[in-house]
């Protein structure tokens, strides 16, 4: 795909993949946003440019990205949600002292990179086993072992500082 033709496929069609994404759910940057990610994709893949094919395309790519973003937060929200702290009798933490926690523990989830995000939150969250998450993945279990170990580095690092 030359520059010319980019050019005239993101003039085209950027602004209806936006209103798709607007439409399905997402607010106005979140669908900005994926709707960028959707030409980055296209324009890394040099794709083609073939105009019966490529509109389909691109909203096939918006509605894959727009569900796997919002599967990552339903399950980081899911994930807050089943937290819960206590002080070191036993007894439930004050509620401001939880919010507290859940709002540093969702910043430095929101801090780690991807690809250590979705194999802390699959193992985590999901309760899959190193193995299968590498399945899933298409990875080594040595690199989601890796993964993993960056991620609850980050994550201790994180938590512990205010």
């Amino acid at each position: 795909m030359t520059k010319e033709e980019f050019k005239s496929l993101f003039d085209k069609y950027f602004d209806p993949v936006r209103s798709y994404l607007f439409y399905r759910g997402a607010d106005t940057d979140t669908a900005t946003d994926l709707a960028q990610d959707v030409f980055m994709r296209v324009w890394e893949k040099q794709m083609k440019f073939d105009d019966r094919y490529t509109k389909r395309l691109l909203f096939k790519i918006a509605g894959d990205l727009f569900i796997t973003r919002y599967r990552r937060e339903k399950l980081e929200h899911n994930y807050l949600s089943s937290l819960k702290y206590e002080d070191n009798d036993g007894s439930p933490a004050d509620e401001s002292d939880q919010r507290e926690a859940e709002e540093r523990y969702a910043k430095a989830l929101s801090a780690l990179g991807e690809k250590q995000r979705s194999v802390f939150l699959m193992a985590r969250v999901e309760g899959l086993k190193y193995k299968e998450i590498a399945e899933r993945l298409n990875l080594s279990v040595k690199a989601v072992e890796k993964r993993m170990n960056i991620a609850l580095t980050l994550l201790k690092k994180m938590m512990i500082e205010k």
